[in-house]
């Protein structure tokens, strides 16, 4: 799925500077708000180096962003995104099948650091604070199955994640392309402390959006 995804992007990027030749907006130096949805493709890892076995799971990616130019090739975007990840994972228990399916909704709120070396391509990287809202696991065995959902208030802002993500834009006019990839660094605690946690999120996102 992965290399599906950077094949598509690769192939818009194609198609992309065979249109530029036919004549586009140079947007670098110019204040935007824009709108984008695409799709994350995610999965965990293990931080203490064990081995851990999981498979990629799809989610949703949609929210709003907006371009600040700092001269012609600098700029800064930051962006708010409602963000699914979580991974799914299959084995035996006790001799029965089983599966199970995390899936976790996040308000992502990334700040880039935006390089533009030219009028359709941005590099961009930087930190993200993701927001947990709600979780819900699902196990299904031979046995039967369990759901669990647990919504988190969110009230107190340092009980989150602190994220670095990077990717790129290719532009056309008003059409924005974007490729992202993004991994978890440390859990912010309500009393002030930080921590590695042991399962991190990592994802690849995938968007095609629309600027104003």
């Amino acid at each position: 799925m992965k290399k599906t995804i950077l094949t598509g992007f690769a192939i818009l990027a194609i198609a992309f500077i065979g249109r530029a030749q036919e004549g586009f907006i140079d947007y670098r130096e110019k204040f935007i708000i824009g709108v984008k949805a695409g799709l994350n493709l995610s999965n965990v890892y293990n931080s203490e180096g064990e081995e851990f076995v999981a498979d990629n799971k799809l989610g949703l990616a949609t929210g709003v962003f907006v371009a600040i130019p700092i001269g012609k090739y600098l700029g800064v975007q930051p962006e708010i995104l409602f963000s699914q990840k979580g991974f799914q994972a299959t084995g035996r228990l006790l001799g029965d099948a089983y599966s199970f399916t995390r899936t976790s909704n996040f308000i992502d709120v990334p700040i880039f650091f935006a390089f533009k070396p030219s009028e359709i391509f941005t590099l961009m990287a930087g930190p993200q604070y993701s927001f947990l809202m709600k979780q819900t696991d699902e196990f299904a065995s031979g046995s039967g199955s369990v759901d669990q959902v647990q919504e988190f208030e969110n009230d107190n802002i340092r009980k989150n994640i602190f994220c670095f993500i990077g990717g790129g834009d290719l532009t056309l006019n008003n059409i924005v392309v974007g490729a992202r990839v993004g991994w978890d660094l440390t859990e912010n605690n309500g009393d002030g402390t930080s921590e590695t946690p042991r399962y991190k999120n990592v994802w690849y996102q995938a968007t095609l959006g629309y600027r104003f």
